[in-house]
């Protein structure tokens, strides 16, 4: 009695669909994926238990290191340039159309107006890299801090103010911010903290 033969099955497998999802896939995640801005100084907020998230258009981030120097940050490109012509309209200072295009692209700014024209005709890497070293003025003598604020808020009426410092960061300095903020009457701002992660009893 002879054996029946199996007929043979190819092993080969169509991964053309796997590939268009695996591409579909890629392409989604590129396109609503948001890319965290490059800031000056390592922060590292303090936790909270708190999963509230700000908007991710129309902030005005205030950026306060270990040290106490503050930086800002503004998340269109337009609201950067009609800032900087008021602060520097009301602080006597006159910025070319190019030293106003290179502001637009910076990611965080915080120098004080007499060293702004002078950081801007630095190279994007040379600055990057002393912007550590500056700071926005927030002192009672020399407040240009308030003078940002207030340019900022007239440039866009919808800005939410997100403050984010670090753990360490004195609290005379969090303090000195705050009430900057309260003599400018803006007395609604978000803190920005990292989630505390609760242990298990």
């Amino acid at each position: 009695m002879s054996k029946a033969k199996v007929a043979r099955k190819s092993t080969l497998i169509d991964m053309t669909a796997m590939s268009d999802v695996t591409v579909l896939l890629l392409t989604f995640f590129m396109l609503t994926s948001t890319f965290v801005k490059k800031e000056p100084v390592e922060v590292n907020t303090p936790a909270s238990v708190s999963e509230i998230k700000i908007p991710e258009t129309n902030i005005l981030q205030i950026l306060i290191d270990p040290t106490g120097k503050v930086f800002l940050s503004l998340d269109k490109q337009t609201d950067m340039i009609n800032t900087l012509t008021t602060v520097g309209g009301e602080l006597g200072v006159s910025f070319t159309t190019e030293e106003i295009q290179k502001f637009k692209i910076q990611k965080t700014f915080g120098v004080p107006m007499k060293n702004m024209k002078a950081f801007l005709a630095l190279p994007a890497e040379k600055g990057d890299e002393i912007l550590k070293d500056y700071g926005i003025p927030t002192d009672s003598t020399d407040n240009q801090f308030k003078v940002w604020i207030k340019a900022a808020r007239a440039t866009n009426q919808d800005l939410r103010i997100a403050i984010k410092a670090d753990s360490k960061t004195p609290y005379k300095v969090i303090k000195d911010v705050m009430t900057s903020l309260q003599d400018l009457r803006e007395n609604r701002y978000n803190l920005i903290t990292s989630l505390k992660v609760e242990s298990a009893n």
